[in-house]
């Protein structure tokens, strides 16, 4: 019923027994990717193919640094009318969080609702008023701790999700946990760049050049993996 109308905009309605049309359109948003429902058997191709008409990709949080410190700002002050007390960061302490905030190691899977909470609660416990370094390291740990928590942890399920059925079983139990470990960082960094730095830190201190993205490009390729098809 849902793909005709889709297709056709022509439906029946619950209870009746003549057909009726509407003319709407439709904007649906997800945070799934739906190719690989696919794949899985947990999403219909023909149902995706009738909604993929034009589709626009939706940054997080973590791909938009710039926009950290101004909602800093501006949740501080929402934090403040809220609760007719205004809260401010110490300036040592603002630079800290702002630089975790920023970094590889912030997943922010909530995006600005993560953000906000974080916010919320470094205000709440900052008695004197100003958020110092004791708040701060505080909530970056509760962060770290509860993003560990919440990631996946099946190696095989992320692998499937990228690669198949078909080429998961072709894979030694080695490069399955290595693959799945690049993948999770792949996809929280923003750029090739920042994925190598994380992938690579150790060698590349032993090194007088870096090429991370070149040697990250490389490694996924041999899994026909491209940088681009991952993060779009």
């Amino acid at each position: 019923m849902l793909l005709r109308a889709l297709e056709d905009r022509v439906f029946l309605p619950v209870g009746s027994d003549r057909e009726v049309s509407s003319d709407f359109q439709l904007i649906a948003g997800t945070n799934r990717d739906l190719r690989a429902g696919i794949r899985e058997g947990k999403f219909r191709d023909d149902l995706l193919a009738r909604i993929d008409v034009w589709t626009f990709r939706m940054p997080s949080l973590r791909e938009r640094p710039e926009d950290i410190e101004p909602n800093l700002d501006y949740e501080l002050e929402r934090y403040a009318q809220r609760h007719g007390r205004r809260v401010t960061f110490g300036r040592a302490a603002r630079l800290q969080f702002l630089r975790f905030a920023a970094s590889p190691q912030a997943r922010w899977p909530g995006n600005f609702r993560d953000f906000a909470a974080a916010l919320e609660r470094m205000a709440t416990l900052s008695a004197s008023g100003q958020i110092g370094a004791k708040e701060v390291e505080a909530e970056v740990a509760r962060l770290q701790a509860t993003w560990s928590e919440g990631q996946v942890s099946d190696d095989d399920e992320i692998v499937r999700a990228r690669l198949g059925p078909e080429a998961l079983a072709g894979l030694d139990r080695f490069d399955r946990v290595q693959l799945a470990d690049v993948l999770r960082v792949c996809t929280e960094a923003r750029s090739l760049s920042d994925a190598g730095r994380v992938l690579f830190a150790a060698s590349r201190e032993r090194r007088s050049s870096h090429n991370d993205a070149d040697r990250l490009r490389k490694y996924l390729r041999k899994f026909g993996i491209e940088w681009n098809e991952l993060k779009g």
